[in-house]
């Protein structure tokens, strides 16, 4: 494919030069009529099409041509200057992402041996890796245990998570709250960080402050707030921001409630 791309590219380039040849030993009006022709066929083909088909071998030779010639963008009508520019972008692309493949590497196992092990991890699943291993070893397949262990993690499933979280909020919607901060930049350039907590059942603010300096203490006195002393709640929904520390954690476990952190 790319030696027939090279072929038509210097058929083109060929051309071109022959025509620019010619240009000298004519007359200087008969050349601006043929410019003046040329550019009114330009012109119909663009009325008629606005997006003519380019070839590889167009690509090819604009890309050149804009290497080779400082003045390229003056006579370009069928493209724009952006979409030349972005042919050579993506060709800087694929020549790095073919240098940039990989040569080396542990060979891939077959078919037939992956078929293999997800059959002996579905017929016995209280198998773990060393004993698929040692089973596959009796067969005579040469492979390490942790390539196994690799196939394995794919092949068994422990469920989706987000129906497991979706289940979970269904299932203690009555006694969960949801706990965060959120900012406010004010007129003075000054940033007030304001602390909610929130019913999950009715959506309920359950309590809320605001400070400048929300420090541990801080954070402790508004959770005692919160959560009095016979408290309905059983599990506290936060994420992991880092002014939740063990002072915090420690007061929710003490005060009988169960966090449950939001993922990353």
């Amino acid at each position: 494919m790319l030696q027939c791309y090279k072929r038509e590219f210097m058929v083109q380039f060929s051309l071109a030069i022959l025509l620019a040849l010619r240009v000298f030993f004519r007359t200087r009006s008969d050349a601006a009529l043929e410019i003046l022709a040329l550019r009114q066929q330009v012109a119909v083909l663009k009325r008629k099409r606005p997006r003519p088909p380019l070839s590889a071998g167009d690509r090819l030779f604009r890309t050149t041509l804009r290497r080779v010639w400082r003045r390229w963008a003056d006579v370009l009508l069928i493209v724009k200057s952006e979409t030349v520019v972005g042919w050579h972008r993506a060709g800087f692309s694929l020549y790095w992402r073919w240098r940039s493949r990989p040569r080396g590497g542990r060979p891939r196992i077959t078919r037939e041996l992956r078929d293999l092990i997800s059959r002996l991890a579905q017929e016995n699943p209280d198998w773990g890796a060393p004993k698929n291993h040692a089973e596959l070893q009796k067969l005579g397949f040469a492979i390490a245990e942790r390539s196994v262990a690799r196939y394995l993690r794919r092949i068994i499933r422990r469920g989706d998570p987000a129906q497991k979280w979706r289940a979970f909020l269904q299932n203690h919607r009555e006694v969960i709250a949801a706990l965060d901060f959120f900012t406010v930049p004010t007129v003075t350039f000054r940033v007030l960080y304001c602390f909610f907590v929130i019913e999950h059942e009715r959506r309920k603010i359950l309590h809320c402050n605001v400070t400048q300096h929300p420090t541990a203490e801080w954070i402790v006195q508004q959770l005692r707030e919160a959560f009095p002393a016979p408290c309905r709640c059983r599990y506290v929904i936060l994420d992991r921001d880092r002014k939740f520390d063990a002072q915090a954690m420690g007061f929710l476990t003490a005060a009988g409630l169960e966090p449950k952190r939001t993922s990353v």
